[in-house]
């Protein structure tokens, strides 16, 4: 099993994965944002219209949206990061939000850019150079309908390896 393989299988270990987000992203955590699937392709993640993540105008607020957006991008980018030797560092440099629609239920969103995250994590290692990448994400509610759609530039850098090793 591949190193990605094997964070795809941390991914979906429900107490791991749980305690992942509220050591990691408390926010998250209790804004609800939850991977709903993933492999090295495509990842899907919900956030929810609740109490914690709504707005005064009855829908769910934008950084909300933000953070299952960015961490349907960001499953991708650490599958293909996990334990790569010498390892890579990730980065959002970018980010590109257009909301369609009120989010006033639960938004779903999903990244199918698997491909590029591992070209891109491929060719900053060979080359030693920063790679970036835009991955796009859409967020639909329930009836299936686009409420947000993100570009979200990440940037991939294979770290120094230190002298003497």
């Amino acid at each position: 099993m591949s190193p990605a393989e094997q964070f795809i299988d941390l991914i979906h270990h429900p107490l791991k994965y749980r305690l992942f987000l509220l050591k990691k992203l408390p926010s998250a955590y209790f804004s609800g944002v939850r991977v709903r699937y993933a492999d090295l392709q495509k990842a899907v993640v919900t956030v929810p219209y609740k109490w914690f993540s709504t707005n005064p105008f009855r829908s769910t607020y934008f950084a909300c949206l933000s953070m299952a957006a960015e961490m349907s991008t960001g499953i991708l980018a650490m599958a293909h990061t996990y334990k790569t030797k010498p390892s890579v560092s990730m980065l959002v440099v970018n980010l590109e939000a257009g909301f369609m629609k009120k989010a006033t239920g639960k938004t779903t969103f999903t990244c199918e850019d698997g491909v590029l995250f591992e070209q891109a994590v491929r060719e900053a290692c060979a080359s030693g150079k920063s790679v970036t990448i835009s991955a796009r994400t859409v967020g639909r509610n329930e009836a299936g309908e686009v409420v947000a759609e993100f570009n979200i530039t990440w940037s991939f850098k294979q770290k120094a390896i230190p002298p003497g090793m």
